[in-house]
């Protein structure tokens, strides 16, 4: 068994989870998640737990176990809780500021870069070098912050640009002058 896979999702109260065939559906008090899980394995909602249960113990299967279980995990805590990714910019003039929602970048380019928060993601802009991604679908709010950190990915010199919270960036020795020149 999937050590992973095996484990009950408790369901917290306010949090409604619907189970329609393939298709997992989940309401708590900050939205609603859906989503369709492979007609291989069988989502089960009983006594406050959901369960993710497979028929065999073929490769496939198993592969799939604990990563269902994972996604609706994640389902169920982000209609209850909410994600939420860091992002931080270092360089000199480099700044982040909120034009309505849209989430303003100066990162040395001639012009400013305008990302749009899609349907479910909303920016906050503590100060102007630190930016929050947050949303309720984990890999929504990740790929959002992933296309906010390409914009000006940090380099190994001076380790400007945009990197997560946290991210340590290799640094790299620069350019050593000519030996024996005159």
């Amino acid at each position: 068994m999937s050590r992973v896979g095996k484990l009950p999702i408790t369901i917290p109260s306010g949090v409604d989870v619907s189970v329609e065939g393939n298709h997992v559906t989940v309401k708590g008090p900050k939205g609603e998640l859906e989503r369709d899980v492979t007609p291989v394995l069988s989502v089960v909602t009983e006594e406050g737990q959901v369960r993710v249960e497979r028929p065999d113990e073929e490769k496939r299967s198993r592969e799939l176990h604990g990563l269902t279980r994972t996604l609706i995990n994640n389902m169920v805590v982000g209609v209850t809780e909410g994600y939420t990714r860091n992002l931080e910019i270092q360089g000199v003039g480099y700044r982040a500021q909120l034009v309505g929602k849209k989430l303003q970048l100066n990162l040395g380019y001639s012009h400013p870069i305008e990302i749009d928060p899609p349907e479910g993601i909303a920016f906050a802009v503590e100060n102007p070098n630190k930016v929050a991604v947050t949303g309720i679908d984990k890999e929504l709010v990740g790929r959002i912050a992933a296309q906010v950190r390409s914009t000006r990915k940090p380099e190994p010199y001076k380790g400007k640009g945009v990197r997560y919270e946290g991210e340590v960036v290799r640094r790299k020795a620069g350019k050593a002058g000519k030996i024996g020149a005159a």
